[in-house]
């Protein structure tokens, strides 16, 4: 039995809690997450660290194959989500249903929370500079540098969550709103690749074949997902 050790985007922590126990019990092997946004991600392996699977956003991916790190004939689309809005379980759901309703919800919002580090996060930074609400919202901002934000609303700490769909869904006390409008919406597509420094490379390329199986992509679908 292989112990495999895999990097992911916060995302992927909803579905890996029913995802890894069948993939062990279809194979005998384990998986061994860590969850970080694409940047602290990218650190850490600048860093040195080396885990058998990295599943991340496509342009992050082909950097990793033109630096080596990754094989290139193992590399797989896996998934695609969007970014979403969330509030405290049982609160009245706002409009977001148009960018000028979105527009109005966020900066009546009396404080709304974000990733610093996280691919959503910094997507939307830029997003409220290019709508030209940065500095309200700013004055309002929650910020951590990755995790579930929802979190930040469960504990009453913000009213408003934005995040990667799958990672609103992933916190227990929230209430998923739903997606930005698709004007500004901000689709990601998440790849799988394998470390040429793997020490398990079969054991995880049975897992690369299980995250792309029609069972796996009824799981990401549950979970906020669109597989790829």
């Amino acid at each position: 039995m292989a112990t495999i050790k895999l990097f992911s985007g916060n995302s992927l922590r909803a579905v890996m809690g029913e995802l890894a126990p069948a993939f062990k019990k279809a194979t005998g092997h384990q998986v061994e997450a860590s969850y970080d946004p694409a940047k602290m991600m990218m650190e850490r392996i600048a860093r040195g660290e080396a885990p058998d699977l990295i599943l991340l956003n496509r342009s992050a991916i082909a950097d990793l194959v033109k630096s080596g790190d990754l094989v290139p004939d193992s590399v797989r689309p896996v998934l695609r989500c969007g970014v979403g809005v969330a509030v405290r379980k049982g609160a009245p759901k706002p409009d977001i249903g148009t960018v000028d309703a979105f527009k109005k919800t966020v900066l009546a919002a009396k404080s709304v929370a974000w990733t610093s580090h996280g691919t959503s996060g910094i997507y939307f930074s830029g997003l409220i500079e290019q709508l030209g609400i940065a500095e309200p919202l700013k004055a309002k901002a929650v910020l951590q540098p990755g995790g579930l934000v929802g979190e930040l609303v469960v504990a009453g700490k913000a009213e408003l969550a934005i995040q990667q769909i799958p990672e609103l869904m992933a916190v227990s006390g929230v209430d998923y709103v739903g997606p930005l409008p698709k004007e500004i919406q901000k689709i990601t597509e998440q790849s799988i690749g394998l470390f040429a420094s793997s020490k398990e490379p079969a054991a995880a390329r049975m897992l690369v074949d299980f995250m792309t199986s029609p069972e796996a992509k009824r799981m990401f679908q549950a979970k906020g997902f669109e597989a790829a």
